[in-house]
């Protein structure tokens, strides 16, 4: 089985796959100052509570944004699962052609999201991301990746509103009664979640101008459903997009 690890700024992501069939999945917070073996530790526990062995992963694929984690994750896979794990990089095959002016400088998580999209669904497409940074990626029906846009994500706005301004409280990211707050926290609400959704429709609409009008648009990320339910600009849902393209780029690698 294969081990797919997705090493977030935030969260980190995993998911066992048999052939092409994503099984369990997990999220567990991403912590820098966490060792090898307590990470080691927890990939064994999160297998075993799912009823598998460690024996049973004979491949491990993984991508990080987070370069002081890569390292510790790839020893905590070597010493409790026996792996070596594929790390993404740049000298990997991704069926997708880098168009960045410095292809170095592109996330991992985007171009994973890239490979994903050009083989699942083809382009020209759109990627929304909702991560810690809210990420537009830009994907031709040729399998370029273009580049895109990078904005604050929610969670990051919502802690600078807390942190900046001496009586705006910390407030739940959910849909409010209406536009217009009637209280603090509802205005707070409002702003994010409205917001961000006139986020996604004015990038989107900007990117489909340069793009053209057949593009899709496929939000992933912790925050995709509940930001598609507003608008209508976000076509397709597809909340394990990243483990899907790491699947989809060791399968070109191994």
């Amino acid at each position: 089985m294969l081990l797919a690890i997705d090493i977030g700024n935030t969260n980190i992501t995993l998911g066992l796959y048999q052939g092409e069939q994503l099984g369990p999945r997990w999220r567990i917070s991403t912590d820098t100052q966490r060792m090898p073996d307590e990470y080691g530790i927890t990939l064994v526990n999160l297998l075993a509570f799912s009823g598998y062995k460690p024996t049973q992963v004979d491949a491990v694929v993984l991508a990080s944004v987070v370069p002081p984690l890569t390292a510790t994750l790839v020893q905590a896979v070597q010493d409790y699962l026996g792996q070596k794990p594929l790390v993404v990089d740049s000298s990997l095959q991704t069926g997708v052609r880098v168009r960045y002016d410095d292809p170095s400088q592109v996330g991992a998580d985007r171009i994973v999201d890239a490979a994903a999209v050009h083989k699942l669904y083809g382009g020209p497409a759109c990627v929304v991301d909702f991560g810690t940074a809210t990420t537009f990626d830009a994907i031709t029906a040729e399998g370029d990746y273009l580049g895109g846009a990078i904005a604050p994500g929610i969670g990051i706005a919502s802690e600078a509103l807390f942190q900046r301004a001496a009586k705006l409280p910390k407030v739940e990211l959910k849909r409010p009664p209406t536009a217009i707050g009637r209280n603090t926290v509802h205005s707070m609400q409002s702003g994010l979640l409205f917001g961000y959704v006139g986020l996604v429709e004015g990038m989107v609409a900007r990117f489909r101008a340069e793009l053209g009008p057949q593009m899709k648009v496929i939000g992933t990320g912790g925050l995709a459903e509940l930001i598609a339910q507003e608008t209508p600009v976000i076509e397709i849902i597809a909340p394990w997009l990243t483990l899907d393209g790491l699947r989809i780029i060791w399968e070109l690698n191994r």
